[in-house]
């Protein structure tokens, strides 16, 4: 199934004009909003693994895992009733409900007083991350139309995960001089505040943005009309077209082995010797260099199309994590790390401009939401499997089969995906 065709820069009903230099103050705000949307996570990936270990004392990886699966499936469920959710009651809303779910997050985390409180923050962070991350991908693509949706998407991308890395970053050498809790998770506390004031008072609708785009598109596929039904949706982004769901499974995979990262490799480090401050560089070269990588690889997509970068970046990452498994220092485990944020950087913006150069705009928030779904189910599956195999064989044979799965994500879009990006060329 392919996409389809439109004027590149139009003037919709009600004078709408789609594109990102004339929409560039709204996007670049949101923008921001996505930067704050990525440090509400970030408060967790430092210092939570340490949580677990030190402070609650869970010994098998599978149990302390449990936060991860958490998160991942509540962020799951939520990724694909906000698609649904912004098509019926606009995307503002939805963007202002998940900031309001993320308020009690910071204050469980630091309060918390059993393991099952932490992984109940875990449910609601998962939730509020659903609403509000899906929600700024769909109102970025709802403003630039389609020329230059892997920009849009790596600027969005870039943002959000420069603000994982960061968080990551200031939280460890605020837990190594203050302690664990409670101090690195009310800098969460203060972006959430933030975030949640932006779109309250700032951030405007943009559904009308895809109501302007669908008035000009002209499917070229016989099952690809406006008119789908949620459950045609779901089958045709899940099994039945070919791009769709090999992206879909890529996302996946690619999830499994960031929810492998998030996890477990903090916990290998400290089983090596390193300290708190040089297990949060280690926690936040991986995403910094995945965010600002995503600001090459989004509007490198847009001109040598999405497969490339897709299919690469899979064995990159692969590469990586067998790197991971094999060192034993902090040098090699920083390059590493630098190496699975490259080619984690050329797949996760490519995914979602491709979703978006498939699906129709007025189901396209539907299709982005459930392969969201898929994606960011890989945290859950990541966090079990590579919590049993470590349990089992260790932390470094879990990273390995995770290597082997990734690699044969790649070899599977590189033979199963289309070209997705052919509507931009006619």
């Amino acid at each position: 199934m392919q996409g389809s065709t439109l004027p590149r820069r139009g003037r919709g009903p009600g004078g709408t004009v789609l594109g990102l230099r004339q929409n560039l103050a709204q996007f670049m705000l949101l923008v921001a909003v996505n930067a704050l949307v990525g440090g509400t996570l970030g408060q967790e990936r430092t210092v939570l693994p340490l949580l677990a270990d030190q402070v609650f004392g869970l010994g098998q990886y599978t149990a302390a895992l449990t936060y991860i699966v958490a998160f991942g499936v509540a962020k799951a469920a939520t990724n694909y009733f906000a698609g649904t959710l912004s098509d019926r009651y606009g995307r503002k809303p939805v963007l202002v409900a998940g900031w309001l779910v993320a308020l009690p997050v910071p204050f469980l985390l630091i309060f918390g007083d059993s393991w099952g409180l932490i992984v109940a923050a875990n449910v609601v962070l998962g939730i509020s991350q659903g609403l509000t991350w899906s929600t700024t991908v769909m109102m970025k693509m709802d403003l630039v139309g389609p020329e230059r949706r892997g920009l849009a998407m790596g600027l969005n991308e870039a943002a959000g995960y420069l603000g994982v890395a960061g968080t990551a970053l200031a939280t460890g050498y605020i837990a190594s001089s203050f302690g664990l809790r409670p101090w690195p998770f009310l800098l969460g506390a203060a972006f959430i505040a933030i975030g949640l004031g932006l779109s309250v008072l700032t951030v405007r609708e943009t559904h009308h943005h895809a109501k302007a785009e669908a008035a000009g598109h002209v499917s070229v596929h016989a099952g690809a009309g406006a008119g789908l039904r949620t459950r045609e949706v779901f089958t045709l982004t899940s099994f039945r077209d070919r791009s769709l769901s090999s992206i879909s499974q890529a996302g996946l995979v690619n999830n499994l082995n960031d929810g492998l990262a998030w996890g477990l490799f903090p916990v290998l480090f400290a089983a090596a010797g390193l300290g708190i401050e040089r297990i949060g560089i280690l926690a936040a070269a991986y995403p910094a260099v995945w965010g600002a990588g995503q600001m090459v690889t989004g509007p490198l997509s847009d001109r040598i199309g999405r497969k490339p970068l897709i299919a690469g970046g899979m064995l990159v990452q692969a590469g990586a994590l067998f790197l991971v498994a094999v060192g034993q220092d902090f040098g090699t485990w920083l390059a590493a790390l630098v190496l699975l944020g490259a080619g984690t950087a050329m797949v996760y913006p490519t995914l979602l401009a491709a979703i978006g150069d498939v699906a129709h705009p007025l189901w396209r928030a539907r299709s982005v939401g459930i392969y969201r779904l898929w994606r960011d189910g890989g945290f859950a599956v990541g966090a079990l499997l590579s919590g049993v195999l470590a349990d089992a064989y260790g932390i470094p044979a879990a990273v390995l089969v995770v290597a082997v799965i990734t690699a044969a994500s790649g070899v599977l879009v590189a033979v199963r995906m289309r070209r997705t990006d052919h509507h931009r060329r006619h």
